[in-house]
């Protein structure tokens, strides 16, 4: 059943991508609020961690509300993730590695992280607007999220954990590329939602197989 249902999300999160870059619609969000409350099932049915459970509920919350196109939607979409993606900080950090500290693992990933997020704060704050606050409360999350996962066991869930959570931050710091720094009618703009939605999604999947 629950390998059912785990297709059943891929079809969903298939059926959204041409939808990605329309208009705010009720199928339209149906079927990405749906492509990762799927994945939040399959987690309960397969036992795995709550943690992880919470964090898929709150990103489809956070996918339900993003997927309205609204500002006062994407605030609370940004802090349904918010709080998605401290979820996962949690659940990383309940499965920590016995033999490195994370930091000293791989510094190379954390210190590219930290820069990146000063960069990413840098270039958002001042066109940001009135999200100014919400948007640069977020970025020291997400890379929280990223650097939390290399306390995992290299053994273990690393394997799909990390790829999983970097593409989850490369998502995310392209739809903040896409809201806030790409002008109208850039070239760009015709494949960022397809990028962020193939990222996001395969990050979503991607951390539930590493914890099953």
């Amino acid at each position: 059943m629950t390998t059912a249902l785990f297709w059943i999300a891929a079809a969903s999160a298939l059926a959204y991508l041409p939808m990605s870059p329309r208009p705010a619609s009720p199928l339209r969000s149906l079927f990405k609020t749906a492509s990762v409350a799927l994945l939040a099932l399959v987690a309960v049915l397969s036992g795995a961690p709550m943690l992880l459970t919470l964090a898929l509920v709150l990103c489809a919350l956070g996918d339900a509300l993003l997927s309205r196109e609204t500002d006062s939607t994407f605030m609370a979409g940004i802090g349904a993730f918010a709080a998605g993606h401290l979820a996962y900080i949690a659940l990383f950090l309940s499965h920590p590695s016995s033999d490195t500290a994370l930091i000293f693992d791989k510094p190379g990933i954390f210190w590219s992280l930290i820069i990146l997020g000063i960069v990413a704060a840098t270039l958002l704050a001042p066109r940001a607007g009135d999200l100014k606050v919400p948007v640069l409360g977020y970025i020291p999350i997400i890379l929280g999220m990223g650097i939390t996962v290399l306390a995992l066991p290299e053994a273990g869930a690393l394997r799909w954990a990390l790829p999983a959570a970097l593409a989850f931050i490369a998502s995310d710091l392209i739809l903040a590329t896409e809201k806030f720094l790409l002008p109208d009618g850039h070239p760009a703009l015709r494949i960022t939602p397809y990028m962020i939605w193939i990222l996001y999604w395969g990050a979503q999947a991607g951390l539930l197989i590493a914890f099953l």
